[in-house]
């Protein structure tokens, strides 16, 4: 996530912020440029500060406090290109659901702000003409029968309890998951989605089947033998999570979720200038100066060489603070070479 600033008065923002703390102005975010504006209130519509014949409105969940991004007065919808593809949300009546659906949206937003920064089709005009992305966040109702996270055909349903931090700690630990966040939820749910957009019709699958196996093998029997036995001890020497190594698919979608994770943390770092030199230690693998955005980098290799020392120097600052490391895992070799496939596949479609 890059940073952003009020044009009224330079202040820092945070990517929710619908107002500035320091000169009180309105702030809304422009998925059109991927900016937070500062905009004014004029009539019916709101006015950029900085461009004053551009003019917006603000989504309609924005009544709700549960998204902060802005409609083009002429779009023709009067929800943004994010609340757009809500399908189911929760019953609105219940304060408790509100507020669950409140921390969805964060999550949710920040995973399409990526998918804008990787110009990825998930929308009708898209390029690639898959299914059209689509979201159900739905809660349990009848006794007995879950709903259960996942992806069919485009659409990602999430049972919206994963939204409340006891639940979702409890499901992590019961799991054995050294990592479980909403955020987690969306970009593992979409490697689903662009799997079907990138392979599902494609007769050349040998380099994804090179890396990642044979996904024609049963897919509910492999998760079956998966929760029954677990994966095996080594699976660390060529998977990033131990759920990866139920099939194929799965292995796919953790690892993109993790190539997602990787470009937008770096992207924060490199919008903060940050630099990894530790003055005790001399050798280089642990330094890094993230001078480049990672999202204009064509080069895998050069991204991982800054992605490495950074995991260890926040690490090491979590623990500083009583807090679990802020990245728990080992990227072996193969899953860098399954990274560095999915970014190259991402680049050639830009």
């Amino acid at each position: 996530m890059k940073l952003f600033t009020c044009s009224g008065c330079n202040n820092l923002l945070y990517f929710e912020n619908t107002v500035c703390l320091n000169c009180a102005r309105t702030v809304g975010f422009d998925p059109s440029s991927l900016s937070l504006l500062t905009i004014e209130h004029n009539g019916g519509y709101y006015a950029d500060l900085l461009q004053p014949d551009h003019h917006y409105s603000f989504c309609g969940n924005a009544v709700y406090g549960a998204c902060n991004w802005l409609v083009g007065i002429n779009s023709g919808s009067s929800y943004c290109i994010a609340c757009d593809l809500n399908r189911i949300i929760p019953d609105l009546n219940s304060d408790h659901n509100i507020l669950l659906w409140k921390n969805i949206e964060v999550a949710k937003h920040r995973l399409i702000y990526s998918l804008l920064k990787l110009r990825l089709p998930f929308a009708d005009n898209n390029t690639f003409d898959p299914e059209v992305l689509a979201f159900d966040f739905v809660a349990d109702v009848v006794p007995g029968k879950r709903i259960l996270t996942g992806h069919d055909n485009g659409l990602i349903t999430l049972n919206i309890e994963e939204a409340d931090d006891a639940v979702r700690v409890r499901n992590r630990l019961s799991l054995g998951e050294g990592y479980r966040t909403l955020l987690g939820h969306f970009r593992h749910e979409t490697g689903h989605f662009y799997w079907d957009i990138f392979f599902k019709n494609n007769n050349s699958l040998y380099a994804f089947r090179n890396l990642f196996g044979d996904e024609q093998q049963d897919y509910a029997r492999a998760l079956e033998n998966y929760y029954a036995t677990g994966a095996s001890a080594d699976w660390s020497f060529n998977y990033i999570s131990p759920y990866a190594t139920s099939h194929p698919w799965e292995d796919w979608a953790e690892t993109w979720s993790h190539y997602l994770h990787m470009m937008d943390t770096l992207e924060t770092a490199y919008s903060f200038g940050m630099r990894i030199r530790p003055t005790e230690v001399a050798e280089d693998s642990v330094n890094a100066s993230i001078r480049r955005d990672p999202y204009q980098m064509k080069d895998f290799d050069e991204i991982v060489q800054m992605w490495l020392p950074l995991c260890y120097a926040v690490n090491s600052l979590n623990r500083s603070m009583g807090h679990a490391d802020f990245y728990p895992f080992v990227i072996s070799k193969p899953v860098v070479e399954k990274l560095k496939f999915i970014h190259e596949l991402v680049s050639s479609k830009q």
